[in-house]
């Protein structure tokens, strides 16, 4: 039987994700770090963070609000809550913390972080990715992964309106 105990404590508060850098650091893990909407979670989603979680000993992923949601997709988003999205999230073996952020962006989660790797989606460019010149000051990587085509929320929501 599996222990699942321990999903809720892998979202983390800033506090709780400080404190995990910490020890993260002290022991010498490598950090990486992506973030999204993650509304309604599919395989394209899957890739992505496996590839973010291959690149580093450890997967952080932020995950925008609900009102950072419905700015950054529309009135009618996000399907799920933000703190369901964070709880499959967790429930991933590939994740090892979850941290919901409510800015408009997630830089300040990125400077809290400062990962050895940050991770995106290949629709973004290296100027475009909030964070990466942080990052790569402080001596990380900045990789963006290649985008699994036939795969979008906005894509299912739209099958799912559309009558048999």
């Amino acid at each position: 039987m599996k222990n699942t105990a321990s999903l809720p404590h892998k979202i983390l508060s800033l506090h709780q994700l400080q404190q995990f850098v910490a020890v993260a650091r002290l022991t010498s893990k490598t950090i990486a770090f992506t973030n999204g909407c993650y509304d309604i979670l599919h395989e394209g989603h899957i890739f992505s963070l496996s590839q973010a979680a291959a690149t580093a000993d450890l997967l952080i992923v932020g995950v925008n609000a609900d009102a950072s949601v419905k700015k950054l997709k529309g009135e009618n988003r996000p399907v799920n809550n933000e703190h369901s999205r964070a709880l499959i999230l967790a429930s991933l073996a590939i994740t090892d913390a979850v941290v919901i952020f409510e800015d408009d962006t997630p830089l300040n989660l990125i400077n809290l972080v400062m990962p050895d790797v940050l991770v995106k989606g290949g629709d973004y460019t290296l100027d475009q990715i909030v964070g990466a010149k942080e990052v790569i000051a402080n001596g990380g990587q900045v990789i963006i992964n290649p985008i699994l085509e036939g795969f979008s929320t906005t894509s299912i929501i739209e099958k799912i309106k559309k009558p048999a």
